[in-house]
């Protein structure tokens, strides 16, 4: 018997030995191979250090206890003196250690050792207590968290269209066309928000197809107007609900056909009009006096009877027009109208996606405005055009990859402009062939007159895109107050997470962005641009990467990334795609998507939500395989991620987040923050990390997980006047409240599948209603549903 325990005794310090051995083998061949490429010291040190406290343990010697213990103590050091006291960047540098280090402290364990162990206990006890006081310390002191507070005071603002809206409504995307997502709303506040409940939810029945591609998304945001929602669904289809029991009132289904080769599946929202005698005929008013404008992503648009859901008419081909007419290349799904058309009292001004990354025979991205009762071509502005305005007679076309506006734009009724967000002409990731029209205008706000389309200005946020920093987000119009006088103004958040601040009558910056060098290099038969605009309003990081902020879940898929992030081209932001492989940081998806900014301009301020997570791109030459001639039969890749065949140009890129081999990013959190801007001053006033993940395991964790990482987002936030901020967008499954003027979290409710949209707020019957869609993201991982969420407080709620 006590033979058997000796040998039990041996096994135990044995395996344990063996662990030991394992893991500093791996820190000293991969930490070579890291210090041979530029990387740290840390690695190789501890993995001699591991190797030699493997070698004490096998031979039994307690000496193993204190060297375990110096290792513990000079890892924090070191993890203190890379990242500072920022807990989730210090966790993965020292986890293994700690739940290794609880191990030898076992009885069982180090009994087993030669005497005297009890004081290298005492010290490896001494050295996990020390750890521990540090982690606890920085997970309550966030060097990434900014604790301010704004000013309560609200200046008398000018008055612009909001004014015109009822209290109650949300009748435009942003609830008006300035793209505030504002409302004046506060029967839902700080104080009582805790209280909110689920009032109602509606099932739409649009689930994800079998046929569909990966990037079928539920980004849509409904509007209000009287006591009727409308919205679309994935597919399109148009729903009006009753507001007050979110009960069907009507629906149309515009039968998409979709294919996988579909770049996107998604509907952000769709458009509200009244007619007037002043503006329609008696009979457009006897057809259809209120009307819905719905984008369909196979290249048509809808017009209809926002009464009883019938088509309209009188407008285009009987309620539909056929956007398709005059493009150069009409196969359904490269060109996709997926944000709702500005609309005025005469004109619906629609711009479409663009298939990112596929060739260079391609739809164009031209503008165009249509008469809002017949549907009749009135201008267009063709971006990559000599002549923008030019409309082809019908045996000609609009010209091929001209620069396109996905996202939402904006519009200034008494200055009767409209605000467009361009992105960049496709193929994307190389620009070797571009012309100078198609330059002219990419990633660059335009205004036009949305009467007849001529150009009154446009501002370049990005000269020779080459990383897709396309302007992703509805601008937000403004009046804000410069040394003492009011200025309108437009944002326009940036992928790059720059926010540009114009004079929106003549494009004049009203905050400064001086042009400053990039970096240099481009691929072959490309260039670069010897400098870019940097708004001094921004999010951008103030330092760029270091293999310090790569992350993992331990100290082993962290050293992987830090191998993988010295592999690669990075010299900062706009650092050229090239053959080695470039990480690009803000990431293709950028610091800003579609959400936008929630601005109070009563109050100058604004919300946002940054994100930050890398992208890698990698350029592929051409040779077998990989021919740049566009083969016949060639599709899209239904993806934007992913390789992307960009036929036509010398190099073909796959286009991918930066993630270890765990799939969990590379770069530490945080990855996603809610944010509040002073408009006064330009500076970010309160910044908080937001989002768990809960929803991010491969399966949805049973209780909630309290760990606030900061979770990447898509979808934006709104506020209101009882200084409230509603978000979701986050990758887990929740609506959040905030408090506007410190950021503190007062509430969030589960929802039943991801809320990767942006919420709305409206009043019916004299009670608040906060409604968000919780139908998920299929490129973003979220789960997939049909849900149409509202919240309000009860009946008895003070």
């Amino acid at each position: 018997m006590a033979e058997t325990k000796v040998k039990q005794s041996r096994l135990l310090v044995t395996l344990t030995a063996l662990f030991a051995a394992l893991c500093g083998l791996y820190l000293l061949i991969g930490g070579v191979w890291l210090v041979a490429i530029g990387g740290s010291w840390y690695y190789p040190i501890a993995g001699v250090a591991m190797l030699a406290t493997a070698w004490l343990l096998w031979r039994r010697n307690a000496a193993a206890l204190w060297l375990y213990a110096a290792i513990l103590l000079c890892t924090m050091i070191w993890g203190v003196w890379e990242v500072g006291f920022d807990f989730w960047a210090l966790t993965p540098r020292c986890d293994v250690l700690v739940f290794f280090g609880i191990w030898l402290i076992l009885p069982f364990v180090w009994r087993r050792l030669a005497t005297p162990a009890r004081p290298g206990v005492t010290a490896l006890v001494v050295s996990l207590i020390i750890t521990g006081g540090m982690l606890v310390w920085a997970a309550f002191n966030d060097p990434q968290e900014i604790h301010g507070t704004l000013s309560a005071d609200a200046t008398a603002a000018a008055a612009s269209g909001a004014a015109a809206i009822p209290e109650g409504d949300w009748p435009a995307y942003g609830r008006n066309q300035e793209g505030q997502r504002y409302s004046p709303l506060k029967q839902i506040n700080a104080d009582n928000v805790h209280q909110l409940k689920e009032a109602w939810t509606f099932r739409t029945g649009d689930l994800k197809l079998p046929n569909d591609p990966g990037e079928i998304t539920n980004e849509v945001t409904p509007i209000k107007v009287r006591d009727t929602l409308y919205l679309c669904t994935a597919h399109q289809r148009l729903f009006a609900l009753d507001a007050a029991t979110g009960k069907e009132k009507w629906h149309l289904d515009p039968q998409l056909n979709t294919n996988p080769t579909f770049q996107h599946v998604t509907c952000r929202g769709v458009s509200y009009h009244e007619a007037t005698p002043a503006n329609a005929t008696p009979e457009v008013l006897a057809d259809c006096p209120r009307r819905i404008i719905l984008p369909v992503n196979d290249g048509r648009l809808f017009a209809v009877n926002a009464d009883n859901g019938k088509l309209c008419q009188t407008f285009a081909n009987k309620g539909i027009l056929n956007l398709q007419t005059n493009m150069p290349v009409t196969t359904p799904g490269m060109y996709e109208p997926t944000s709702p058309p500005i609309v005025t009292d005469k004109v619906i001004v629609i711009a479409g996606a663009v298939t990112d990354n596929f060739s260079t025979r391609e739809p164009s991205g031209v503008i165009r405005g249509f008469d809002i009762n017949t549907g009749a071509l009135l201008w267009a502005f063709d971006p990559g055009a000599k002549d923008p305005n030019a409309i082809p007679a019908d045996e000609h076309h609009f010209t091929p990859n001209s620069p396109n506006s996905w996202a939402p734009a904006a519009y200034d009724a008494k200055l009767d402009l409209v605000y467009l967000p361009m992105g960049v002409t496709t193929p994307d990731i190389w620009g070797g062939n571009r012309t100078p029209e198609q330059e002219r205008y990419a990633s660059s706000i335009v205004a036009l007159n949305a009467s007849t389309g001529k150009l009154a200005w446009s501002y370049q946020t990005v000269h020779h895109d080459l990383w897709d920093m396309d302007l992703p987000a509805q601008p937000t119009l403004a009046d804000i107050t410069v040394n003492g006088q009011t200025v309108p103004v437009i944002y326009a958040p940036a992928k790059t997470g720059n926010i540009f601040v114009l004079d929106r009558r003549n494009g004049q910056l009203v905050v400064p962005a001086p042009e400053k060098p990039v970096p240099q290099g481009a691929a072959k038969g490309d260039y670069v641009t010897p400098t870019q605009p940097f708004s001094d309003l921004s999010f951008r990081p103030k330092q760029d990467l270091s293999g310090a902020n790569m992350w993992g879940a331990t100290m082993f898929d962290q050293l992987v990334c830090r191998v993988m992030f010295h592999s690669m081209r990075y010299e900062g932001i706009f650092t050229p795609p090239s053959e080695q492989g470039t990480l690009v940081f803000p990431g293709n998806l950028g610091m800003f998507e579609w959400g936008g900014l929630s601005v109070d301009q009563n109050r100058q301020v604004a919300i946002a939500n940054p994100i930050a997570l890398p992208f890698v791109s990698k350029l592929i030459p051409r040779g077998p395989g990989n021919p740049m001639e566009q083969p016949k039969d060639a599709q899209g890749t239904g993806s934007e991620s992913g390789i992307q065949p960009q036929y036509g140009v010398p190099y073909g890129v796959t286009l991918n987040p930066f993630l270890s081999p765990f799939g969990l990013p590379c770069k530490q959190p945080a990855w996603g923050y809610i944010s509040a801007l002073d408009l006064k001053t330009n500076k970010i006033v309160w910044q908080k990390r937001i989002g768990t993940p809960r929803d991010s395991f491969g399966f949805p964790m049973p209780v909630p997980v309290p760990f606030t990482l900061g979770m990447p987002m898509l979808g934006g936030p709104i506020s209101t006047a009882g200084n409230v901020l509603f978000i979701a967008a986050t990758a887990d499954n929740y609506l959040r409240a905030y408090n506007v003027t410190n950021g503190d979290k007062l509430w969030e409710g589960r929802l039943p599948a991801g809320g990767q949209a942006t919420p709305m707020t409206y009043e019916v019957n004299g009670k608040q209603y906060v409604v968000v869609s919780a139908g998920g993201h299929g490129s973003f991982g979220t789960k997939m549903g049909d849900y149409i969420v509202a919240y309000a407080l009860p009946d008895d709620a003070k």
